[in-house]
């Protein structure tokens, strides 16, 4: 099974810098007070830690993401998606880095073999905008309104944060469905690398 990272921007529209902290910004957005925002964020950071995820909410970063969705891009071109996106995660949720700032993001691509130059020449440019926007506009087309969502054979979805057992019933069910089902008693004529067998009547 390949998978397969793809763009998806929660708001497009937010700023690079971001004086508010998580809670502040959820209490605005959702019209709850800080200290419920806080305590639906303690649930998230619970169901992290019970998967060996180390999320420190009360410092991290908020900023705008499209710039760290090129490097992805970027490192996808050269074989090296999953470790950027891994480790852009692991930077802003656990390291509470700025991963809308060019400089983080570039010492971070070096940490997972880019080029330093190669990553300070893309970032200064619109390189990989046009495929950031694709995978948007692709998740767009599917109905997509918010993350974690996983699309399996690009007909199963899945959505929210699910348990393990979730993902290995769905699996199951994929694999179940996509195999081949022979339709005739196989009386013909078989063949393989030692040649044809002709079946005895």
């Amino acid at each position: 099974m390949e998978v397969t990272y793809r763009c998806f921007e929660l708001d497009p529209n937010t700023e690079r810098d971001i004086k508010e902290n998580i809670y502040e910004k959820l209490s605005k957005k959702y019209g709850m007070s800080v200290a419920q925002a806080k305590a639906n964020t303690q649930n998230m950071v619970q169901m992290a830690k019970e998967v060996g995820l180390d999320y420190q909410m009360d410092t991290l970063i908020l900023t705008n993401t499209f710039d760290a969705h090129r490097l992805t891009m970027f490192a996808q071109t050269q074989g090296l998606m999953k470790e950027m996106t891994e480790r852009i995660l692991r930077a802003h949720f656990t390291e509470s880095k700025h991963i809308g700032d060019h400089k983080t993001l570039t010492e971070l691509a070096v940490e997972v073999g880019l080029n330093r130059d190669a990553v300070e020449k893309m970032l200064a440019s619109d390189d990989m905008t046009e495929a950031v926007r694709a995978d948007e506009q692709t998740a767009q087309q599917y109905g997509i309104t918010g993350v974690p969502f996983f699309l399996i054979n690009k007909k199963y979805a899945l959505t929210g944060a699910q348990p393990t057992e979730v993902f290995v019933q769905a699996l199951k069910k994929v694999i179940a469905e996509d195999a081949i089902v022979v339709l005739n008693d196989q009386d013909g004529v078989i063949c393989d690398e030692n040649g044809c067998e002709i079946p005895k009547k």
